[in-house]
């Protein structure tokens, strides 16, 4: 008999954040001896454009990414995508042969045709630049829980995301092809847990966290076990 070779994590971020949100978490799964792997996606630091402003980066471009991501990490592997992240990684596992499964973290498995300001339901801001700036409040509303000092640290590094990243509809839904689970966050603020309840019924599993919307810096001890549990149960 062979051994199957430990999944590795590729950690995708939501809008507004970069692969820096992840540092507390991977520093507790390289603990318990998981590797992992974070991407930043360029919607939430879009490139410039020659003509002034920012390039038209959309939620296919941060597919892309993430697709090149996976072509570079050997062995199985688990995706785990927050909030907006979830929308670019079910594009982009849809045709991954390498992605044993996909963690939807307080995420957005969406279906063909769906967008995440088209399932939310209401208008995304824009200042007038094609990219929406981080929430006003975002220490109450995405950090609650965390610590004042990671918070603050976390807040000053939100930058804004472009509005086509939120309103590009999603053309392959992966989590019908690879096994899924959705880690519900009970005492998210953004976005709401009767919905992400209403999400997960795309899932083939279903945990909760006594979180706000980001568990990676609130908890990550409890999320990093969590997430091994989740890579071993099969």
């Amino acid at each position: 008999m062979t051994d199957t070779p430990r999944p590795s994590f590729l950690l995708v971020h939501g809008a507004w954040h970069g692969a820096w949100c992840w540092d507390s978490l991977r520093t507790a799964l390289d603990a318990d001896g998981w590797r992992s792997h974070a991407v930043n996606l360029p919607s939430a630091n879009p490139p410039a454009d020659p003509r002034g402003g920012s390039a038209p980066v959309g939620m296919r471009d941060d597919a892309e990414v993430i697709r090149d991501s996976l072509r570079r990490i050997d062995g199985p592997v688990v995706v785990v995508a927050h909030s907006y992240g979830g929308v670019p990684s079910t594009q982009a596992i849809a045709d991954a042969t390498n992605v044993t499964r996909a963690v939807y973290l307080a995420a957005f498995p969406l279906d063909v045709g769906e967008s995440m300001a088209g399932f939310i339901g209401t208008p995304v801001p824009d200042d007038g630049t094609g990219q929406a700036p981080p929430y006003p409040d975002a220490r109450q509303v995405l950090f609650p829980d965390v610590p004042e000092a990671d918070a603050e640290r976390a807040v000053a590094r939100l930058r804004p995301q472009s509005v086509r990243s939120l309103t590009e509809p999603v053309t392959a839904a992966g989590w019908r092809t690879v096994p899924s689970t959705y880690v519900v966050c009970d005492n998210d603020r953004v976005l709401a847990p009767s919905r992400q309840r209403e999400l997960a019924t795309r899932a083939g599993a279903v945990h909760r966290l006594p979180s706000s919307h980001s568990p990676f810096l609130s908890m990550p001890r409890q999320l990093a076990s969590l997430l091994g549990r989740i890579a071993t149960a099969d």
